[in-house]
């Protein structure tokens, strides 16, 4: 069952009370995993079972996401402070550099926490903040839209659509390139988390200036991107290995921006491989 966990969070733009839902599991090395934008913990679900059979995986909601609360007024949703959360949740668990796996936002802050040293090793999958300014704006405005929808739509037409391939095709093939392999369930869980995100909105404002501009050269890197990502284009990979020349660049032959649910046994595969 996924627990709860509160602690106090500190940055330099102030400090509060943090509530955090999280999933953990397995044994051995301890393993961080970050899901994106508008998305759940329950993202990493297809590939958990694989890696906790070799990790003490701990599969995290970002704070105004999923079961999550948000962050303390005052707050702001950008890189330093949710660095500075994720940094203060680990230690609270008692956990010392984990190794880390994001994907999409959680990518990109799996690499800030890189930057950082806070992390024993970084897998990104599909990280954020390698686009050109067009690139980020197509993503915004395919993330906003697929938000409206999530919101329009009345839940009992989602729970209908969540029943055939072609409906979940409508509610999520904008970031998975396999949507007959999502459950009806974890479709309308998906559909909700974007739904009721209150984190939503700040995320994304906080993000339109973001570009990942540093190398990260004190732990090992894999960044690893789906050959059929309609949302972060896969040519932003390339960027990401000239920003981070000793990074391990991997392509996910069949998968979308959110790959877990496409092909779980190489991305589980290739977060293993990342984290030894």
């Amino acid at each position: 069952m996924a627990e709860e966990i509160s602690f106090s969070v500190s940055t330099a733009r102030g400090s509060g009370p943090l509530t955090l839902g999280y999933e953990r599991a397995g044994g051995g090395e301890p393993l961080l995993l970050l899901h994106g934008i508008g998305h759940h913990w329950q993202a990493w679900r297809p590939v958990l079972e694989i890696l906790a059979a070799e990790r003490d995986v701990i599969a995290v909601d970002l704070p105004g996401f999923g079961s999550s609360r948000p962050l303390p007024d005052g707050l702001p949703y950008d890189l330093p402070t949710i660095s500075a959360a994720l940094d203060a949740f680990c230690r609270e668990l008692g956990v010392e550099r984990p190794h880390v796996a994001g994907n999409s936002l959680g990518g990109l802050l799996a690499l800030e926490l890189g930057r950082l040293g806070l992390v024993r090793s970084v897998t990104a999958l599909s990280p954020a903040g390698f686009w050109s300014q067009g690139e980020r704006r197509y993503a915004f405005t395919t993330l906003r839209a697929m938000r409206l929808g999530a919101r329009s739509v009345p839940p009992p037409v989602i729970e209908r659509l969540s029943r055939t391939t072609a409906g979940r095709a409508v509610l999520v093939s904008s970031i998975y390139a396999r949507p007959g392999r999502l459950s009806p369930e974890d479709a309308v869980a998906g559909t909700r988390a974007l739904r009721e995100a209150t984190g939503f909105h700040r995320t994304l404002a906080a993000g339109g200036s973001v570009l990942f501009t540093e190398d990260v050269p004190e732990v090992p890197v894999t960044i690893a991107w789906g050959e059929r990502d309609r949302l972060l284009l896969r040519r932003q990979g390339v960027r990401a290995k000239r920003t981070i020349p000793g990074a391990r660049l991997v392509r996910l032959p069949g998968c979308g921006h959110v790959p877990m649910n496409d092909d779980p046994a190489l991305v589980a595969r290739v977060v293993l491989d990342g984290s030894r």
